[in-house]
């Protein structure tokens, strides 16, 4: 059995310092109330470089500069680490590598390219380029930014649940890969008592294995959800998750490529396989205000358009009568003081200990109800 962590490295405290640090560079994405679904959206998918990834990239660099920290950053990733970490490179004008994968999307690799990072391709898979980047780190001392693992990018990626926050939901759904979203968001929201429900492909769940303490590295099958492809997820996460993650649901693969073909026809809404997860997952998942983050939009070209001709989505089911609408979130200004006020209270000694107070996850491996494509 692994050892647990006695006190995670990340705090709330931590989210609102990347709030601060990001709000200059990064607008906050809109909320969509899918009405089909019955599920709020969080459009991260309309984030800069099309990914939430760039929150914690750019987080990162700004705390390193911060810290007087000038070493070339190098980091591995599937695609949307990569992109959110050369566009913070050339924001802000420091250098950066990228280690990709050779089966990257295209369409990544080249928004890479374009913000003038530094690619090199290597591996067939995020744990080979991983691999990889480590050893140029260490030969070279540039600073390894892990997509997931990271206190500056953890904190980053929480800034999604400060902006959920003027919703008031009761369950948010996200994609877990790593796990560096689903940690900021419950950090950032869990003090508010809303439920935090993590979302896995079927033989891309890693990150429930680990929280069941199997942590057998078993190769993860292939699946349109390549942004959340992780054989070995993250330790500081893993830790985190293990306190504050309500649930994880295990979706199966068409009914993850039914839910992406559904939003770009329903509600015309381009994701990526990672993207729909948490939305595919919320089938599953009870709540009054319910929201699932739409992590990314980066996909090529040729696999939506084969997914448009490959996948028929069910007829929806009739609109039940509503005796009001839901109420509109306020998306188009930032997090309100009094709210900043809530979530810094949380970092108070007593409120920290209910923070990091345990909770027992029941995960849902198996699917309730079948899926047709």
């Amino acid at each position: 059995m692994e050892p647990r962590v006695a006190e995670p490295e990340v705090s709330v405290a931590d989210v609102l310092a990347a709030q601060a640090r990001l709000r200059p560079y990064l607008s906050i994405t809109p909320l969509h109330y899918a009405e089909r679904f019955g599920c709020w959206l969080k459009l991260e998918n309309l984030q800069r470089t099309g990914s939430y990834k760039v929150r914690g990239a750019l987080n990162a660099l700004l705390a390193a500069r911060e810290r007087g920290d000038t070493r070339t950053v190098i980091a591995a990733s599937a695609g949307n680490h990569a992109q959110g970490l050369a566009w913070a490179g050339y924001r802000l004008r420091m250098p950066v590598i990228t280690v990709m994968p050779r089966c990257a999307p295209e369409t990544k690799i080249a928004g890479v390219a374009h913000w003038g990072a530094t690619v090199r391709l290597h591996g067939d898979s995020y744990d080979e380029a991983k691999a990889f980047a480590a050893e140029l780190a260490a030969q070279n001392d540039y600073r390894l930014l892990s997509a997931f693992d990271d206190r500056d990018v953890i904190a980053g990626q929480g800034t999604v649940g400060i902006e959920l926050a003027s919703l008031v939901p009761d369950v948010v759904l996200v994609p877990i890969g790593g796990g560096g979203l689903a940690s900021g968001v419950a950090l950032a929201l869990k003090s508010q008592g809303v439920r935090i429900v993590g979302a896995q492909v079927e033989g891309v769940d890693s990150m429930a294995r680990a929280l069941k303490d199997d942590h057998r590295l078993i190769e993860p099958v292939a699946t349109l959800a390549d942004g959340v492809r992780v054989k070995d997820p993250g330790k500081l996460t893993r830790a985190l998750l293990r306190d504050l993650l309500d649930d994880i649901v295990i979706v199966r693969e068409a009914e993850l490529r039914e839910t992406l073909v559904r939003l770009a026809l329903e509600e015309h809404v381009i994701a990526e396989g990672a993207g729909a997860l948490a939305l595919a997952a919320g089938r599953r998942v009870a709540g009054k205000r319910k929201c699932a983050v739409v992590s990314g939009g980066n996909i090529d070209a040729s696999v939506l358009a084969q997914l448009l001709c490959d996948v028929r989505p069910r007829a929806p089911r009739k609109p039940r009568r509503r005796t009001q609408e839901p109420v509109a979130a306020l998306t188009s200004s930032p997090p309100t003081f009094a709210m900043a006020a809530r979530l810094t209270q949380a970092v108070a000694p007593a409120a920290a200990d209910a923070l990091l107070t345990p909770v027992v996850p029941i995960f849902s491996t198996t699917p309730k109800e079948e899926c047709l494509t």
